[in-house]
């Protein structure tokens, strides 16, 4: 599998912790069914890294605390409180990131979102160029008109990427979902606060060493890739009981 890495241009450097060293190689290494461009390929994921001999607890706990659990999140669904956060890195245009959209997902809002037991919290990262960081400014628009949720599932729907992802076609997924003043989503899809709210997520995933995706953090314990139902489940349960311990 190929990776991502920013350039010096497009991300500020950023200080670490000795934690969040260690989950940056966890994220980097623990890949499975994740897509990145094939053009760019990352030079510190090297199991040797002196990183790697930092403390594990120091870095669940780090990237445990990147939950925002703010109550009007746009781009999150479920309870601020719930036991249970799921932080989501994706791209528009990865085929696995649609994947676990249309085939996984549903099924975890039906049994865990819906009971309170989990949150969902997205973070746009787009890796694919232009057309991925348009799609990512156009899901932030819809969400403040409340249809991120919507339009992410349009936006992934079976065939959808193939059909790219120009302004023409960003607005009409917009109109799919249901977002009722296209002309306010426009604004807002080329404004700074879209710019703004997509560099804050990226330069969140890279700074813990998301190189593909899609890829995940349950409760600050990186998954990568579309794994299967299974694999969410399980972990949401070990989740879960982890939280209610004292």
């Amino acid at each position: 599998m190929s990776s991502s890495k920013p350039s010096k241009s497009s991300v500020k450097p950023l200080l670490i912790s000795a934690g969040v060293a260690v989950a940056a190689i966890t994220l980097g290494l623990v890949s499975w069914q994740a897509t990145a461009p094939a053009d760019k390929v990352r030079a510190d994921r090297s199991p040797g890294s002196s990183a790697s001999a930092a403390p594990r607890n120091d870095a669940a706990t780090a990237l445990q605390a990147l939950a925002r659990r703010e109550a009007g999140d746009k781009l999150a669904l479920g309870r601020a409180d719930a036991p249970v956060v799921l932080i989501e890195y994706s791209d528009f245009k990865c085929g696995y990131c649609g994947k676990f959209a249309r085939d996984t997902e549903p099924e975890l809002v039906k049994k865990y979102v819906e009971d309170g037991t989990l949150r969902i919290e997205w973070r746009n990262f787009p890796i694919f160029g232009a057309e991925s960081e348009a799609a990512a400014k156009a899901a932030w628009a819809a969400g403040q008109q409340d249809r991120f949720a919507a339009f992410h599932a349009a936006a992934y729907s079976e065939g959808s990427k193939e059909k790219g992802f120009a302004e023409p076609r960003l607005v009409e997924l917009a109109r799919v979902a249901g977002v009722p003043d296209l002309e306010r989503f426009t604004a807002d899809m080329a404004g700074e606060q879209a710019a703004a709210a997509l560099k804050k997520d990226q330069e969140e995933g890279y700074r813990i060493g998301v190189t593909s995706t899609p890829s995940f953090l349950l409760n600050g314990k990186p998954i990568a890739g579309a794994q299967p139902l299974d694999a969410f489940t399980t972990a949401i349960a070990q989740a879960k009981a982890a939280a209610a311990r004292p």
